[in-house]
């Protein structure tokens, strides 16, 4: 049964008298402490908070002295009392509540300043299971909420970034905040408490092996606001969750305009399939326009990989997002350059190509630090109507060892090195995927479409487009292979791949027609693998 309000209106103006700090980081703690001071509120402070106070020649009171309680078990309870959180809670317009604390001696808490142990930093930094748990706060959410419930009357401040605000608010209104801005922190701090607690629960489930729990919780930290969202209609910011995997998010920008929601998309996508090609092998590159690839190679050099990645579809490169595998150098930044690129992102930067860079002001730089470890777990969430679809990460990865031939003539060595870099690539690719290759690099892109067909045909005719730009004889996917990111569901879309001249197929297999599309691959004289798994990319 819900609880009724007594409907008392809140205030506008309320005074100040006594404010609270408990703090873990103590930016800027002292000056506000200090400015709270001169406007006579009287300080009430926990453990390292109230010391630093004190050693900076502040009056303070210890939270005992409203507790009459000291701090106990290494200081997991001290603020866990009615002298804290009646003073907190209490409506000082509701007659039995005023007459509850002075019947208790509860005096009432007016500026509360809290934030919490650092839970994320601590799992971040690899500590072990106790010292994680000893590191979730419990006093910290428990003032933070009862002072964001009762917002009539107190005022919660979760962030240094506000502390001017607050200052500010009570030097113009004479030691008084505003109900617009009680009503605005304690938004954030219940945004705050939620986002801490989901990240508790993530941790907690990850800890006992249930990714998929009852109650699924996920929380991030807005990092900026966007100028619009996908749209110019539409309005968007980034958030940052606390999983720190290389990539868009943890990236450093070193030059260029802010990145837009569209632009984050796609370099997150481009990062993520570069990320599958070992630099030690083999330079990786990897062009992405709107989400999906329009060119990706392997090189002896990034110049190297970035030219056969061009090539693939000059045309829609322009305006793209350039990933790399190694460490972005000259020569591969001179060549990059030459046409209109959104955005670069690579694990680092020499100083020559940064020179290079420099000089396309509006193209944004981004450095990672290392590349995404394509195998590691982790989960995906898309919002539907009154929901939320959450999946492991597609961290599958097809080896040599999976594949199995089911054709009369098996793929080639040249052939099947090939045929795997296309399927890892068809894992990157919107469904429906087609993907042609030939020598370590893509000659031909079909991606989205309703039919696999189509996706063959669009792919070869892009192979066609790019032979005639490049004044070829003949369109690369002549002896190339093809890689296809679910079965064949009849034989028509390996004929067409056929057609444009591939050699050979990777495909998952498990069609209920794969005897009729194996058939039509021994008819046609061409190899095929299956490997048991697929790659769909919604």
């Amino acid at each position: 049964m819900a609880v009724k309000s007594k409907n008392i209106p809140a205030p506008d103006l309320v005074k100040a008298g006594r404010a609270l700090l408990s703090v873990s980081d103590k930016t800027g703690i002292i000056d506000l402490a200090r400015a709270l001071s001169e406007q006579g509120i009287e300080l009430v402070s926990t453990g390292g908070t109230a010391k630093a106070i004190a050693d900076a020649g502040l009056p303070v009171k210890d939270v005992s002295s409203l507790t009459g309680f000291p701090e106990i078990m290494d200081g997991r309870v001290k603020t866990l009392h009615p002298g804290v959180h009646g003073g907190l809670l209490g409506i000082r317009d509701d007659a039995e509540h005023a007459e509850a604390m002075t019947a208790h001696n509860i005096e009432p808490i007016d500026i509360v300043v809290v934030n919490l142990y650092p839970f994320e930093e601590t799992v971040a930094s690899g500590a072990d299971y106790a010292n994680c748990v000893e590191n979730i706060d419990i006093g910290g959410p428990a003032m933070i909420r009862a002072s964001a419930k009762n917002h009539a009357y107190v005022t919660i401040v979760t962030d240094p970034a506000d502390y001017d605000e607050l200052t500010g608010q009570l030097s113009a209104n004479g030691g008084k905040t505003t109900l617009e801005l009680r009503k605005k922190l304690a938004a954030k701090a219940y945004g705050l408490t939620a986002r801490y607690d989901a990240s508790i629960s993530r941790w907690f489930a990850e800890q006992t092996g249930d990714l998929l729990p009852v109650n699924f919780a996920i929380g991030g930290h807005k990092s900026e606001e966007l100028r619009y969202g996908e749209n110019p209609h539409q309005s968007a910011a980034f958030y940052h969750t606390a999983e720190k995997r290389p990539g868009v998010a943890t990236a450093a920008q070193h030059q260029g305009k802010q990145l837009s929601y569209n632009n984050i998309n796609d370099t997150d996508a481009a990062f993520e399939l570069v990320s599958e090609f070992d630099p030690a092998e083999r330079a990786a590159v990897a062009i992405i326009k709107h989400a999906n690839p329009c060119g990706v190679a392997t090189g002896d050099s990034l110049r190297e990989a970035y030219e056969k990645a061009f090539a693939c579809d000059t045309v829609s490169a322009f305006g793209g997002i350039v990933a790399l595998n190694r460490e972005l150098d000259a020569e591969a930044a001179s060549e990059i350059v030459k046409i209109f690129t959104e955005v670069i992102i690579a694990p680092s930067v020499s100083a020559e190509a940064s020179e290079i860079i420099a000089a396309k002001k509006n193209l944004r730089l981004l450095t990672t630090g290392g590349l995404a470890d394509p195998s590691a777990p982790g989960l995906f969430v898309k919002t539907v109507s009154g929901g939320l679809l959450v999946q492991n990460r597609d961290n599958g990865r097809v080896t040599l060892d999976s594949l199995k031939t089911v054709t009369r003539r098996a793929p080639t060595e040249q052939e099947l090195a090939d045929l795997l870099f296309a399927f890892r690539v068809a894992k990157h690719v919107k469904s429906n995927a087609i993907v042609y290759v030939k020598d370590g690099a893509t000659v031909g892109v079909g991606a989205g479409q309703m039919s696999r067909v189509d996706s063959s045909r669009i792919a070869a005719r892009k192979a066609i487009d790019a032979a005639e730009t490049a004044g070829a004889a003949e369109p690369t996917t002549r002896g190339s292979v093809v890689a296809s990111d679910a079965f064949f569901p009849f034989a028509d879309g390996l004929l067409s791949a056929v057609e444009a001249g591939a050699t050979a197929v990777i495909q998952p297999g498990g069609s209920m027609r794969d005897d009729e599309v194996i058939a039509a691959a021994d008819e046609a004289g061409i190899a095929m693998v299956f490997t048991g798994m697929r790659h769909f990319r919604h």
